[in-house]
């Protein structure tokens, strides 16, 4: 190699702005999501439970019960449930979970709309270096 050749190093990278801005936003309506299918899978249970006419004295049954009873609050009494034998069909959990959904879906919305960023062009970051005194290996 000659004392006049030169090594020339390029690193390129790439910057995407409002990157966690976005991940914030995914994270978030995960988590939103994921509290409200947990809240609608118990009432499920719950609707479960009482179609099959479940001993309300058992454990399982009582606690199932017991966390969606504060929840379904607000829907007793709009609509009459079924009963029979002991069976009892709650239309108005099935209700719940119904309007629980659509709580859902606008607190994710309104959580991707106050955190999120739209995606920007990728832009990319160019580094050149000259190094004149390269000494061969």
């Amino acid at each position: 190699m000659s004392s006049e050749e030169k090594v020339t190093t390029v690193k390129s990278a790439q910057k995407e702005s409002g990157i966690r801005q976005r991940f914030v936003s995914f994270k978030a309506t995960q988590i939103i999501l994921w509290g409200f299918s947990i809240l609608e899978t118990m009432i499920a249970l719950r609707i479960v439970l009482k179609l099959i006419g479940a001993n309300p004295e058992s454990f399982i049954v009582t606690l199932i019960y017991g966390i969606t009873s504060p929840f379904l609050i607000p829907f007793a009494g709009v609509i009459r449930s079924p009963a029979t034998d002991g069976m009892v069909l709650e239309i108005s959990s099935i209700f719940a979970i119904v309007i629980y959904a659509l709580i859902a879906v606008a607190f994710e919305k309104l959580v991707w709309v106050i955190v999120s960023r739209p995606r920007t062009p990728v832009s990319d970051v160019t580094e050149t270096r000259v190094n004149e005194n390269h000494t061969p290996d």
